[in-house]
């Protein structure tokens, strides 16, 4: 797998996470310049999605595919949902749910490396 665009990932969510974190604790709403950053996560999310899958249809490594491939659609997934959450709930809480969406990502990414790696 493309590692420097898994440690992309991992820093742009944890940036994502931690300004998430900001606006919790200040008791403020979600706003643009967040779901900005968590855009900028998912598409290199699908950057990876599409790396991911070619490199997985020219390897020669006993890899799960289904398992692979469910992971980088999952990682694909979290984020909208947590930004949808985030949107609708108008307390800090929102705010944090985004925190915790941003942080299930580097763990995917993790879980991600050790199927290739494996």
């Amino acid at each position: 797998m493309f590692e420097p665009l898994t440690w992309v990932l991992v820093a742009l969510s944890l940036a994502a996470m931690v300004f998430a974190l900001v606006l919790a604790a200040l008791d403020r709403r979600i706003n643009w310049w967040v779901l900005g950053l968590v855009g900028a996560v998912e598409v290199v999310l699908l950057a990876q999605l599409v790396v991911g899958i070619a490199q997985l249809a020219t390897t020669g490594r006993d890899v799960s595919g289904v398992l692979f491939v469910a992971y980088l659609v999952g990682a694909l997934i979290v984020l909208p949902l947590g930004a949808l959450w985030a949107m609708a709930e108008s307390s800090r809480w929102g705010a944090g749910a985004l925190a915790i969406a941003c942080l299930v990502i580097p763990v995917l990414e993790l879980r991600l490396h050790d199927i290739w790696a494996a």
